[in-house]
């Protein structure tokens, strides 16, 4: 790879986005942070703003322009996704983007059907190089992600029942994507998640500790918890496939660890544990 190659991050304003504006910017890359508000993004010195907006064509087409590398992320819990992105793959294509590293989710290569899988076979088929990563959901999901109004009220309501799940911290996703574009992983495919695999009962307990303030889980019904997300006005596609997200975790189909992280960065992930005494002030 050359040096000061240049990445363009969409997403950059997102949890995942902006870590992997950091993990580039700590390397050789020129990075390039993207997003439907760019006035509204601030990011570290050096970093250049750019506007996206996967359905506005114009914002894509000159977001691109000189871009070698592109880290694509899809708008969360959107069925939509594949209509949006799939454009992009093609315009990055003709753009002259190099690589493209993606960011799925854990088991979608298991139901073709899914929509980032569609994303992912489009992608594969583009004659484009890239990289595919799958994680699990996200730590940061607790911290400052949308459960995390639920644990300032003192609870984590959720249709996820006694199952566990490998969270994986936003920042071990990032130091893989950064690899991923340093190292020319062109074809890979990583299963990313933490060390090992908790139930949300186990998480609120960690929480509690760390935090010194009570966090109980709630194990909601399916129904329950789609109820409440759209009395939150979570628009209808969104709210199904959130049930579909739950249906898999309450399967016990998110607890699977492996060791791609380590295999990619040379060090294990972060667990929750060390994760919630990070991030203590969340919390308080």
């Amino acid at each position: 790879m050359n040096d000061r190659k240049k990445i363009l991050v969409t997403g950059a304003n997102g949890n995942l986005g902006g870590a992997v504006v950091r993990a580039l910017n700590r390397g050789t890359a020129t990075v390039i942070a993207a997003g439907t508000h760019p006035e509204a993004m601030q990011m570290p010195e050096g970093v250049e703003i750019r506007k996206i907006d996967y359905v506005q064509p114009e914002t894509v087409e000159a977001a691109l322009k000189d871009v070698d590398g592109l880290f694509l992320v899809a708008p969360p819990l959107d069925p939509e996704a594949p209509a949006k992105l799939n454009p992009v793959i093609d315009r990055a294509k003709t753009a002259g983007v190099r690589h493209i590293v993606f960011n799925s989710a854990l088991g979608v290569d298991q139901n073709d059907a899914a929509p980032l899988r569609v994303i992912e076979k489009h992608l594969m088929a583009s004659g484009l190089a890239y990289t595919i990563l799958r994680p699990n959901f996200f730590m940061e999901n607790f911290s400052t992600g949308f459960l995390a109004p639920m644990i300032a009220q003192g609870g984590i309501f959720l249709a996820a029942g006694d199952a566990g799940t490998s969270f994986i911290s936003v920042e071990d996703i990032a130091a893989v994507a950064s690899v991923a574009f340093e190292k020319e992983h062109f074809g890979a495919d990583y299963n990313l998640t933490g060390p090992g695999a908790l139930d949300y009962t186990q998480v609120a307990k960690i929480i509690s500790e760390v935090s010194g303030r009570k966090i109980q889980y709630h194990s909601l019904s399916e129904e329950a918890m789609l109820k409440g997300a759209r009395d939150q006005g979570l628009p209808e596609g969104a709210v199904q496939y959130m049930g579909i997200l739950y249906t898999v975790v309450r399967n016990g189909w998110m607890a699977a660890v492996t060791d791609d992280v380590e295999k990619v960065i040379d060090r294990p992930p972060v667990s929750f544990s060390d994760f919630a005494k990070a991030h203590t002030t969340s919390w308080r």
